[in-house]
């Protein structure tokens, strides 16, 4: 297992950054698609606390059995939604499809101050097939 990064985030910027130095730290090294997947997801998850959360609670990210594992707290007790609908351009929606497709599992705890939804992203290594 690689360390856990706990520091606190106020923004998806902060957040991606962490996650980047936790799998710049790695090895054998992330190859450069899973670094592109566990980086969207990581913004996506902070950015949703953000705006449809009522704000970031908390955040961490480790790496254990060549899995990243991702942790997003916010302060609403309501789960994600998709967008559904004909209307192609409302707000919201369309990060959530996305962040199940990248991710082997997805968690959501409630709190007693909202939820906390963890993610594992797979990660391939440089020299393994993608």
């Amino acid at each position: 297992m690689t360390g856990t990064q706990q520091t606190p985030v106020n923004k998806a910027a902060e957040a991606r950054d962490r996650v980047q130095e936790l799998l710049n730290a790695h090895r054998p090294r992330v190859g450069e698609l899973a670094m592109i997947d566990a980086l969207l997801v990581t913004s996506e998850l902070v950015t949703n606390a953000q705006r449809h959360g009522e704000g970031l609670a908390a955040f961490s990210a480790r790496i254990a059995s060549g899995l990243l594992e991702v942790t997003v707290a916010d302060h609403s007790p309501r789960h994600p939604a998709t967008a559904i609908g004909p209307e192609k351009y409302g707000v919201g929606g369309y990060g959530w499809p996305m962040i199940q497709k990248l991710t082997s599992c997805v968690v959501i705890v409630p709190a007693a101050d909202g939820k906390a939804i963890t993610v594992t992203v797979p990660l391939r290594f440089d020299g393994e097939a993608e």
